[in-house]
């Protein structure tokens, strides 16, 4: 399994951004946003007129000691279109595998909807989603 890279976008942290990317071989999306205070990394279905799946928690603009520096948010997919990566400056803040229904994030916040799971946040499964 590879990956796909997708289009980056510039933004500054606590300014409002929204940057969506789509799975190219799947109805899934993973939507990244700061609304201003808080970013997050949805899990987004395409389909079935449309839902959130899961929302993960990825900053609080007031803990971003450099907010005022242009960062640059990522997101890469999986070439099965099933797993994406959201990346700010380079670094990994959110995982979310739409074939197992899981998502990944540092903070571990909010709780998974009843029929999704958070999985606790490993630098090593990252490295392996990221070098496929």
């Amino acid at each position: 399994m590879g990956r796909e890279f997708n289009l980056s976008q510039s933004f500054y942290p606590g300014k409002e951004a929204w940057y969506a990317s789509d799975s190219r071989t799947s109805h899934y999306s993973a939507v990244f946003e700061d609304d201003g205070e808080t970013a997050y990394f949805y899990a987004y279905d395409r389909g079935n007129e449309g839902r959130v799946l899961d929302t993960i928690h990825i900053y609080n603009v007031s803990s971003v000691v450099d907010r005022d520096r242009e960062s640059v948010a990522e997101i890469i997919w999986t070439t099965d279109g099933l797993k994406a990566v959201l990346l700010i400056n380079g670094s990994p803040h959110g995982a979310i595998d739409f074939a197992e229904r899981c998502s990944y994030s540092r903070s571990e916040f909010p709780s998974a909807p009843s029929d999704w799971r958070r999985a606790a946040w490993n630098e090593e499964l990252i490295r392996l989603f990221l070098t496929q």
